[in-house]
């Protein structure tokens, strides 16, 4: 196993290296060459690495370290500021876009279930590439930033609603599960209140000068609420976030979200290759059509249905647009909920490939068109690239 893990990290990194130096040399974003790196060396490709299950639950450590370090930077008196609309444009939009995945999906011969699972798996947004491609300039400093944000929690919040219902397959999933749940948010977000002032900020106080403490106690402190959170029937990346915000108004949150940047980029590369591996190539003859149309028709709509309920809840036009096109593709929550349809005998491999396919397709044009016309630290432009 240590071998094998060994020579995995050696092809990932070392090739990904090869080929991120090409992207940039043609000038393409990073993360279409970890994707296509995993396609190449996964098992559809050469097959030289076959433990992708390892190598995705590795991966998905990279997500939980990406939203403890959005959380680091978020104030809670600016994210409470635009929940309000967040929450009105992201349930409208969700159903929206599940209707336009379900017509799509049962014009393309697939069931009404399976149609339902594609409808319900194009309607979020990719928390990964959403804050992958913000500079911190406009996460924290711009209203487009408040409102991604703000907008991507409501929406993994719908998801978790999704992934309960999916997970109890042919159980009965009762009103007062769902309810538990979600009242295990507030208690979360307050028992981290209290032991944060209580307990964490006297140890940063009293040991802020041993850098590596402060690194493992950040780092602890991460995972732990991200497990409790997991416990309580919501998600890893949700205590992630919590456990980022209940610290943010420290001195030292931005030192601690410095240190990170690093562990969090090595984690995202994990995980575009796994996503780039993971897919079935032989299958691909049969969804291409769909995915494509699908892609298509969620590209245009995405951005123009974000626009037009921002415009009504009185944001700005130029606004409107950056945020509807930075919230284009759909989401890494798309995939999980894929997976566990199967798991459930919900669809067939076919749909599960439908809805893979068009998530890496549109991550792949979606940061296209969000390098290529807004700031980003990858941006193509000298112009737009920002960090």
């Amino acid at each position: 196993m240590d071998i094998n893990i060994v020579y995995s990290f050696f092809l990932i990194f070392s090739g990904a290296a090869v080929l991120a130096s090409l992207a940039l040399l043609t000038r393409q974003p990073l993360i279409l060459a970890y994707i296509v790196l995993g396609a190449m060396v996964g098992p559809s490709g050469f097959s030289l690495i076959d433990n992708l299950k390892l190598l995705s639950n590795i991966a998905e450590i990279g997500i939980i370290f990406l939203l403890f370090l959005l959380g680091l930077d978020m104030q809670p008196s600016a994210l409470l500021h635009v929940l309000r609309k967040a929450t009105i444009v992201a349930f409208v939009s969700s159903l929206l876009f599940a209707a336009i995945g379900y017509s799509v999906a049962l014009g393309s011969g697939f069931t009404q279930t399976e149609a339902m699972v594609v409808a319900i798996a194009v309607t979020f947004s990719s928390t990964i590439i959403g804050i992958k491609l913000l500079p911190t300039t406009v996460l924290h400093h711009r209203h487009v930033g408040e409102l991604v944000v703000g907008l991507l929690l409501v929406q993994d919040l719908i998801a978790i609603i999704a992934l309960l219902v999916l997970a109890a397959g042919d159980k009965d999933l009762s009103a007062g599960s769902l309810t538990l749940t979600f009242l295990a948010l507030p208690l979360i977000i307050g028992g981290a209140y209290l032991v944060v002032k209580y307990i964490l900020l006297k140890l940063f106080a009293k040991f802020d000068r041993f850098h590596e403490y402060v690194f493992l106690l950040a780092i602890g402190w991460c995972l732990g609420v991200a497990e409790i959170a997991k416990a309580a029937g919501l998600s890893l990346e949700i205590g992630a976030f919590i456990a980022g915000v209940t610290i943010a108004t420290s001195p030292i949150s931005q030192y601690i979200a410095e240190s990170l940047k690093p562990l969090r980029d090595f984690f995202l590369v994990l995980f575009f290759f796994s996503l780039g591996a993971s897919l079935n190539i032989a299958l691909l003859p049969d969804v291409a059509i769909p995915a494509l149309i699908l892609s298509l028709v969620l590209l245009a709509a995405k951005p123009t249905i974000f626009y037009g309920l921002l415009r009504m809840v009185k944001e700005e036009r130029k606004d409107s647009w950056e945020i509807g096109f930075r919230l284009g593709q759909i989401s890494e929550f798309s995939l999980l909920i894929s997976f566990m349809a199967v798991s459930q005998n919900m669809i067939g491999e076919k749909a599960s490939m439908l809805i893979q396919s068009t998530a890496i397709l549109m991550f792949m044009l979606s940061s296209y068109v969000v390098v290529l016309n807004f700031q980003s630290p990858i941006a193509i432009s000298d112009r737009l690239r920002r960090d």
